[in-house]
Parts: C-alpha cells; sequence; structure tokens
C-alpha cells in the first residue's frame, strides 16, 4: 500500500482497500478494553522508560503514541529480524524477519506501561489480526510487544490473558511477546509520516482516525500537537 502512485490512483486502491479490510475485519475503529489488572505504579519520580511494539504500518503507531500523555518520544523503525541495519526496501520484502516497529520512550512517572498497552490495543492496532493489519499484509507487519526486562514481560502476558479470558475481541490475539534484541531506526523520511503528510489518502483513512479514536476514548491520556 505505502508507496508512490498517481493521486487519483492513490485514492482509488486506498478506496478499495478500505472496504476490503471493513469486509474482511469486521472490527470496530476502537474497541472498549478493560485496564489491565497487573501493572507497575507510577513512578514517585520522574525518569525513562522504554518499550518497542509492532503492530501494522509504523505510520500509524508513531502517530497514535505521539499523542500519549508520558511518552516524550516515538519512533518508527524495524524490530524482530536477522538483518543488521535494514532498510525499508528490504524489510518490505518479507524476507529479513523485521517488523515495522515503534520504539516508546516514556516518563513511568506520567503513564504506565499497562496504560500504554491498554491504548496499543484498543486504538493503534487490532491484536487478533495474524501477520496483517488493515489494508497491509506480510510478516512485516505482524503484532509483537518486545519485552527489556521481566517486569515487561509479566505485564504484556497478564494482560494478553486478561483480555482473551474476558473475550474482549471476537477471536484470540495473536501479539507476540518476545525478548527485544535490537531496533534499527527507520529512514528520516518514515519519521512523523502522518504528521507531515495528513492529506495523504492512506494516512486520512488508516492513521488519523486512530488518533481520533485516542482522543476520544482516552481523553485524560490525549495531549495535542506539541
Amino acid at each position: 500500500m505505502k508507496n508512490s502512485r498517481t493521486p487519483i490512483l492513490t485514492v482509488i486502491v486506498a478506496v478499495l482497500a478500505l472496504f476490503v479490510w471493513m469486509r474482511h475485519s469486521g472490527a470496530s475503529a476502537a474497541t472498549v478494553i478493560p485496564d489491565p489488572a497487573v501493572d507497575e505504579t507510577l513512578a514517585a519520580q520522574k525518569g525513562e522508560a522504554t518499550v518497542v511494539v509492532s503492530g501494522g504500518c509504523f505510520w500509524g503507531i508513531q502517530a497514535v503514541f505521539e499523542h500519549v500523555k508520558g511518552v516524550t518520544r516515538a519512533t518508527s523503525g524495524y524490530s524482530g529480524g536477522t538483518v543488521k541495519n535494514p532498510d525499508y526496501e528490504q524489510v518490505s520484502s518479507g524476507t529479513t524477519g523485521h517488523a515495522e516497529s515503534v520504539e516508546i520512550v516514556y516518563d513511568p512517572s506520567k503513564v504506565t506501561l499497562g496504560q500504554l498497552l491498554k491504548v496499543f490495543f484498543s486504538v493503534a492496532h487490532d491484536p487478533t489480526e495474524l501477520n496483517r493489519q488493515g489494508p497491509d499484509s506480510g510478516t512485516q507487519y505482524r503484532s509483537i510487544i518486545f519485552f527489556s526486562n521481566q517486569d515487561q514481560k509479566r505485564i504484556a502476558q497478564a494482560y494478553v490473558e486478561q483480555l482473551n479470558g474476558a473475550k474482549v475481541f471476537s477471536g484470540p490475539i495473536v501479539t507476540q511477546i518476545v525478548p527485544f534484541e535490537a531496533f534499527y531506526q527507520a529512514e528520516d523520511y518514515h519519521q512523523d509520516y502522518a504528521a507531515h503528510h495528513p492529506d495523504n489518502p492512506y494516512i486520512a483513512m488508516f492513521d488519523l482516525p486512530k488518533v481520533k479514536h485516542l482522543q476520544q476514548e482516552f481523553p485524560s491520556l490525549y495531549v495535542g500537537d506539541r
């Protein structure tokens, strides 16, 4: 989906992709889910923590988390594969093992990992789609939480079990929970792509609605443009 086309062709393809996606998924744009039963407590002092997630096109994931309170930086990149310093074309081929990912740096005195995961599961992507997300398909679009310590692993696993047990979604969550190994920052033109290209049909149809739903579903966590 995310390539260069003539404007008219881009619109046509985007509209068709949206129709197919809606018929395929049957999912709502945002899903109301409970707070995590297992979570960290807000830190007493300002600090910095990092978690890396994948859930489809990194443009939309980055756009969402840049509007979450306590997130100081969200960076698009690649993680989960075996190729060092991959570029976009390599990752898009689906042969590197990498997924389009976003590195989220946050202040644990303002937002918890559980709150971030609630946003991730509810408005940032659909965790029940296997090796695809919306109109994009391939292992590079799979859903992943990369944990860097046992606390992150424990919170992520407990939340997935909680949501599956409550049958919040129409199908089981397919999100992988795997150890973090490396994160490779994507090319400059991918950073803040949604903010720089709001009129792009792909962004307008698939990514900006996520930010809107964040504002609607999580007003206490939403922050405007910085």
